[in-house]
């Protein structure tokens, strides 16, 4: 069974259509990450103590974001059985870092390789706002195949096209 990381992204649509061709017709499961609000807040540069207001409707706000990733989660699966993969759709709760509870749900399910599809962030925007193909590579213990969306490869391979002019 393969892993496929999506978050309804057009980078993660192309990681599934990439995916596909090398994949085709394997088992596979859409996995759709959400984080609780509490969770979110701690992050964040203000973190509690600065944010005044803070709503007392979280269970609402979770509600809501569980919803939209269930939904996310169902239409990456839909894209990857039109793809030629069988795949089911699975939303899990995050806690810690994204690309942690894709090494868990990895782990619990059994998968051979986890499918992720990558930004393309370098240099700073990548140390700011953290990388989770980046995260799934260096902590994962099977295969994992990322796959560049059709913008991000065509910057690359320009890129590559001028320096070996």
């Amino acid at each position: 069974m393969i892993l496929i990381c999506y978050d309804g992204s057009d980078d993660a649509k192309a990681a599934i259509e990439q995916g596909a061709r090398l994949l085709r017709g394997q088992e596979a499961t859409v996995l759709t990450v959400w984080e609780p609000f509490l969770d979110v807040m701690a992050r964040t540069p203000s973190g509690f103590g600065l944010a005044p207001g803070l709503p007392d409707n979280t269970e609402q706000i979770d509600d809501a974001t569980r919803s939209n990733a269930e939904q996310r989660a169902r239409e990456g699966a839909e894209l990857a059985n039109q793809a030629g993969l069988q795949a089911q759709p699975l939303t899990v709760s995050g806690i810690g870092s994204t690309a942690d509870a894709i090494l868990r749900q990895a782990k619990e399910s059994g998968a051979t390789a986890i499918l992720v599809g990558s930004r393309g962030l370098g240099g700073v925007k990548s140390l700011l706002l953290g990388s989770v193909s980046h995260g799934v590579i260096q902590h994962a213990d099977r295969p994992v195949i990322v796959v560049p969306s059709a913008v991000v490869a065509a910057k690359r391979e320009r890129a590559t096209s001028e320096t070996a002019d």
